[in-house]
């Protein structure tokens, strides 16, 4: 998880500090400040075009001068980017490392990434309690969140709907039983409960939203914001799904400090590169397979093989090790298809902005975050 915001920012920069600006991003910024160009956070994207905000305001810039070939390199919600002062149109230069970024591949037939937003601290995965939860949809957004190098945050949206209090203790229990790690928070946007707690959280950075249609994503926005800046429409009732109320990425300064991205409901959530992630999700059982006999063992019908052996037991759910076997399959899939050597090394210089970025704000603010 990347660094907290700044307290006591210095002029000139300190109106780009509650969307994230810290001394860091500083520093990073300063080659470009020499050359006359302007700081922002891209707040929206849109047709080859964004939204930046900066200290001369919001502007509207053309993102064509930075948009390769790569589609992990394009510009996108959450970067912070170095803007020409002047000009019609007016063009992004570059953006600046990213510390983090959430990936997914834009089809299972497909050998390329889509990058929904970028230097997240908390990726905030949205389940609607309106439907039978899905297990295997939550791991599968987990494995992303961790990938990302984003705290993952799981939000029960529409505990209303459960008014049983034991009822919806079980239910948090098995959320928790599928997200190791992971703090589970049940909310309620129309009756308010829960939102404390998260908006407390959440002031601490910048948040992404995830889920699938339908979960409450706007909804759940618009009462942490405290206005209805995002369109809601109502869910089916037969499936609960939404009609993609968002359609762009939108990053919004929250009142109680921090910033959120929301994002439009994901149908697809393809796995990109993700076996980190995936293992971090399962790690009870990657735990378990460090007692196998074999140390390349798949798990299947091995002799001496602790996992089988856990589920034989009733310590392992044959339901986590089936959806185990599934996304790691998967996620081989999309890795043969790539050129992983690359994407490794585009994951490690996240990474290493990161951890940089966390030491330099532990050094300053004396706390660990």
């Amino acid at each position: 998880m990347t660094s907290a915001f700044l307290a006591f920012p210095s002029p000139p920069f300190a109106a780009l500090v509650p969307y994230g600006w810290d001394d860091v991003w500083a520093d990073e910024f300063a080659p470009y400040a020499t050359e006359g160009l302007l700081a922002g956070r891209v707040i929206r994207v849109d047709r080859g075009q964004c939204d930046v905000v900066t200290t001369d305001g919001v502007l509207r810039a053309d993102t064509a001068f930075v948009t390769p070939n790569d589609p992990m390199r394009v510009v996108c919600t959450g970067d912070w980017v170095a803007v020409e002062p002047a000009g019609n149109p007016r063009y992004v230069r570059t953006y600046l490392p990213r510390r983090t970024a959430f990936v997914r591949s834009t089809s299972s037939k497909r050998s390329e990434g889509q990058i929904l937003a970028a230097n997240v601290d908390y990726a905030v995965v949205a389940v609607s309690l309106a439907l039978e939860l899905d297990l295997g949809r939550v791991e599968r957004f987990l494995a992303l969140a961790w990938e990302s190098g984003a705290q993952p945050l799981v939000v029960l949206t529409k505990a209303d709907l459960v008014p049983d209090a034991a009822t919806l203790g079980h239910l948090v229990q098995d959320v928790e039983k599928t997200a190791p790690g992971v703090p589970v928070l049940p909310v309620s946007s129309s009756a308010g409960e829960g939102l404390d707690v998260l908006a407390a959280v959440l002031s601490g950075g910048t948040s992404v939203l995830l889920g699938q249609s339908g979960a409450g994503k706007s909804t759940l926005a618009n009462a942490l914001i405290g206005e209805d800046v995002m369109d809601v429409r109502a869910a089916r009732d037969v499936d609960g799904k939404g009609r993609h109320t968002t359609t762009t990425r939108n990053l919004l300064a929250l009142p109680g400090g921090g910033v959120l991205i929301d994002t439009p409901g994901l149908r697809g959530v393809g796995l990109w590169d993700a076996e980190t992630g995936v293992g971090q999700v399962f790690s009870e059982i990657e735990g378990l397979a460090a007692d196998c006999r074999f140390h390349d063992c798949a798990h299947e019908a091995e002799p001496g093989c602790a996992v089988l052996a856990a589920v034989d037991s009733g310590v392992l759910p044959e339901r986590r090790l089936a959806s185990y076997r599934k996304l790691l399959r998967e996620n081989q899939r999309i890795v043969a298809k790539t050129d992983a050597r690359v994407r490794a090394e585009i994951r490690r210089d996240w990474k290493r902005k990161g951890a940089e970025g966390r030491a330099a704000m532990d050094a300053k603010r004396g706390r660990w975050h």
